[in-house]
């Protein structure tokens, strides 16, 4: 691989209430995606720089962009997130590179907030984080 710009987007998809993936990214303007590792202090005295461990993985992240009210679209896709009790599956692939192709993360949406602006856009923003405790991984497509 070599350096890429985000053109290459593919697909980027959310399960909906019923759990049918839909492909929200016509209404989608930026993602932003973390996979963390936590970590452990395990410095002694007898050292003299930090001495860390690696912890559990996760994933977290903030999905946004334009209201679009349609059929099978983002606000289709989101609107039940406050009354959601089920984890959602996603999928992002970019120039052939997936996130959890074999082992799909399940997220869980923990806001869908909407904002009208001043000059009268409308748009939205919804974070997410890991809900299943299965470690994800990029992989090829």
């Amino acid at each position: 691989m070599a350096k890429e710009t985000g053109l290459g987007w593919t697909a980027w998809s959310v399960d909906d209430s019923g759990g049918t993936l839909r492909d929200i990214k016509d209404d989608t303007t930026s993602l932003q995606i973390a996979l963390p590792r936590g970590v452990q202090d395990a410095t002694s005295l007898a050292v003299s720089a930090f001495e860390r461990l690696l912890l559990l993985a996760d994933l977290s992240g903030t999905m946004a962009g334009v209201f679009d009210d349609a059929s099978n679209k983002v606000h289709d896709v989101l609107k039940s997130v406050p009354s959601q009790t089920a984890g959602r599956e996603f999928l992002y692939t970019v120039s052939g590179q997936s996130l959890g192709v074999t082992n799909t993360p399940t997220i869980h949406v923990t806001d869908y907030q909407l904002n009208r602006a001043q000059d009268g856009s409308l748009t939205w923003s919804a974070p997410f984080v890991l809900a299943n405790g299965i470690v994800p991984a990029w992989s090829s497509a």
